[in-house]
């Protein structure tokens, strides 16, 4: 059973920093990618930021410049550095890791892990 635990989040002044961290348990297999996901109240879920295998990065336009995502592939964690924050990056901030396995007749099976979620709070 794989399962994601973060650590991080709380409340911080806008401007600030926060770094979250995510630690992936119950995986021999290395993930394909993990992403941090967030919502905030009232909107749906989107994509923060994610990283693959061959660590290459992807970020939403709203944290590009002010995010930064990173993986330690060997032991399955993400962590995500955010700095200049501000009151709308306000959010439950979820962590995700994807698995791909290829089945005997050659198909793809897709795994989509999600963590609990951390609530970060930005005060203007």
């Amino acid at each position: 059973q794989v399962q994601l635990v973060e650590s991080g989040g709380g409340l911080v002044q806008a401007g600030g920093s926060m770094g979250l961290s995510c630690a992936a348990s119950g995986s021999n297999s290395r993930f394909n990618a993990m992403a941090w996901h967030r919502q905030a109240p009232g909107k749906q879920r989107e994509l923060v930021a994610s990283i693959t295998s061959t660590d290459t990065t992807n970020y939403a336009e709203s944290v590009k410049g002010r995010f930064t995502i990173s993986g330690n592939n060997a032991k399955n964690t993400v962590y995500l550095q955010m700095n200049s924050l501000k009151p709308e990056d306000t959010a439950v901030y979820y962590c995700n890791a994807v698995m791909v396995v290829v089945n005997d007749d050659g198909t793809l099976r897709v795994h989509d892990y999600w963590g609990q979620g951390t609530q970060v709070t930005v005060s203007s």
